[in-house]
């Protein structure tokens, strides 16, 4: 990314990828984190998420991982299924508005989305039945340009 680089410029030339892999999505309490550590650590895939606040503990994982692990973790609430879309291009961390953009095309369809960013890509799931119409959106912006309808 240069530094006349504008989010719109990123957002544009970002390759879209996901895994074909369903998410659970789940809260759990905040003394759960050790717990909910050892599954993440034990599962291993490829993608999954823990973040951990004084009110709870949230997870994100492979559905198929998730079934083999459930009864393991107290007081879990599931939330619903997710699919992955990352935008692989490597983000400086002085960019702004890049997320703007992506919710900005998303809220146009009617997604709505849960957004993770790692140290250098940027990460979203949408549910899963709306997957087909996040996908065709953020295609569909990236080569007009402009936010979709």
């Amino acid at each position: 990314m240069t530094a006349q680089e504008s989010a719109q410029d990123v957002f544009a030339r970002a390759t879209l990828v996901t895994d074909g892999q369903v998410y659970r999505l789940l809260r759990l309490p905040p003394a759960a984190i050790t717990p909910a550590a050892g599954v993440l650590a034990e599962i291993g895939t490829p993608f999954s998420a823990l973040l951990a606040d004084d009110q709870e503990v949230t997870l994100l994982v492979p559905q198929e991982e998730w079934e083999a692990f459930e009864t393991r973790l107290p007081d879990i609430d599931e939330g619903g299924l997710y699919r992955l879309i990352t935008f692989d291009a490597a983000l400086d961390p002085t960019l702004t508005g890049f997320l703007a953009r992506v919710t900005e095309v998303l809220a146009a369809a009617s997604v709505p989305i849960l957004a993770l960013s790692a140290f250098s890509r940027d990460h979203i799931f949408v549910p899963a039945d709306t997957f087909d119409t996040a996908w065709a959106a953020l295609r569909a912006a990236q080569q007009s340009g402009s936010a979709a309808s």
